[in-house]
């Protein structure tokens, strides 16, 4: 058979090659997250809190999804550069039952601890809660959308289809961006239904993303064979994909606690203030998806690589990653300098949310180079099965310094300081990153064969 290109392309145009379509589709996926809340700021800034307290559940549901299927591709990937195809099958279907396990679990947190959570808000506002409890229920109970679109673009990322996950992704993305103002608002013969029209716009982008996987990785990914007949569980092979999985499940789901965490903090001020958090994590995933997206593409081909025994591949991956990541980074900083306050009023601000939100978009904005460094180093991480090392930088940088540095800065009574604890923190991770990958390189990467 001929070998795959990812061990044969020249690396900078396979990177090209292989991310542009993912970071494309990722900047849709931030599109239809932002019009999600440009939409929803148009009903009231209560609702915009809300999403934002419902962001903490959508990241846990999107870690358990996205950390089980980055361990389900590090183990595919290695399997094809191997020439393994059967251990490769194994993976993909042992990741399809992992994905339908998350959305039961999900389903049920939906029906029975939605409503918990928002009693234990910061906030009296019952409105926010109303506003959170119905928007978040529906996003928990039909989790499966989401399960279903990030596994089987995920299988096509694996082998280097990424082309088709674009399609997947900016479909699901367009059908979203259509159907929020339509179900939303009422518009036309279709019901006024408010937030609660707002996540079931998502739902179907995810769904219609999901069935469009199904289909071109049955028709198109050659590569990979997903016949269940007589498929059984391995508790070898799901313990392979969480042995590289679990680390990032626990890293996005610090994520949540993060959130959490700031939420609470934030409240402490003003609702408006959380709002002005929210509003700043729909920006700033402008520039932070699409180098998710360049991840999506530098997992398999470091995997691939390291599986193939082709060192200086590897490296050189690496090194333009980095440099492709410091640079939409770059640029996300100097739009958060140059003009915060045109996008905040995408938003629908008050006077008072401008003028907190323009402060903190600068202030925070610092961080964005340095966290380029970060991510690609843990990418890189997680492809040679080291995993743990982008565990403890993340449990360090948002539990032992984010948080802990935040509240100490909202003591001193100013809001403003609150978000100088972002740059702190990453400062801390980088330092923690540039360590773990010295360990690295020493352990791992310096006895790679070089085969090319």
């Amino acid at each position: 058979m001929e070998e795959n290109k990812m061990g044969v392309m020249p690396v900078n145009k396979l990177i090209l090659n292989m991310s542009l379509p993912m970071m494309a589709s990722m900047l849709l996926q931030a599109m239809y997250n932002i019009v999600d809340s440009i939409f929803v700021a148009r009903i009231h800034e209560d609702a915009l809190t809300a999403l934002n307290l419902c962001f903490p559940i959508q990241i846990l549901i999107m870690a358990m999804g996205n950390g089980m299927a980055v361990g389900m591709n590090s183990v595919l990937s290695r399997a094809l550069g191997e020439k393994n195809f059967k251990k490769a099958n194994q993976a993909a279907l042992n990741g399809i039952f992992l994905a339908l396990v998350n959305s039961v679990i999900f389903l049920l947190a939906g029906i029975f601890l939605v409503k918990p959570y928002f009693l234990l808000q910061n906030t009296e506002n019952m409105q926010i809660k109303t506003f959170g409890i119905d928007y978040l229920t529906i996003n928990c109970v039909a989790a499966f959308a989401i399960n279903m679109q990030i596994i089987f673009e995920r299988l096509l990322q694996s082998t280097g289809k990424t082309i088709y996950s674009m399609i997947t992704q900016s479909v699901g993305a367009v059908i979203n961006i259509i159907f929020d103002p339509l179900l939303i608002f009422g518009i036309g013969f279709f019901p006024e239904m408010g937030v609660k029209g707002a996540a079931i716009a998502t739902i179907l982008g995810q769904l219609v993303a999901g069935l469009l996987g199904i289909c071109f990785n049955v028709r198109k990914n050659k590569e990979i064979s997903l016949n269940i007949h007589g498929f059984k569980p391995d508790i070898r092979m799901i313990g392979n994909i969480y042995a590289v999985g679990l680390p990032s499940i626990i890293m996005q789901a610090i994520g949540s606690v993060m959130n959490t965490g700031m939420n609470q903090i934030l409240l402490g001020f003003s609702d408006t203030a959380d709002a002005v958090f929210g509003a700043y994590y729909k920006l700033q995933r402008f520039f932070f998806m699409p180098v998710f997206g360049l991840n999506g593409s530098i997992v398999p081909i470091v995997a691939y690589n390291f599986g193939a025994g082709k060192r200086s591949r590897l490296i050189k991956a690496t090194k333009l990653g980095i440099l492709y990541a410091a640079i939409l980074m770059i640029l996300g900083t100097l739009a958060f300098e140059i003009i915060p306050g045109p996008l905040l009023m995408l938003f629908s601000p008050t006077d008072n949310m401008l003028a907190i939100g323009c402060t903190a978009l600068r202030i925070i904005a610092v961080h964005f180079p340095v966290a380029a460094v970060c991510i690609i180093l843990g990418t890189v991480f997680q492809a040679l099965g080291h995993g743990m090392y982008s565990m403890w930088v993340s449990v360090c940088r948002q539990l032992l310094v984010l948080l802990p540095a935040a509240y100490l800065l909202s003591l001193t009574g100013s809001v403003t300081n609150v978000w100088f604890a972002f740059p702190i923190a990453e400062v801390a991770s980088l330092i923690m990153s540039l360590i773990f990958f010295a360990a690295v390189y020493k352990k791992t990467i310096k006895n790679i064969p070089d085969n090319v």
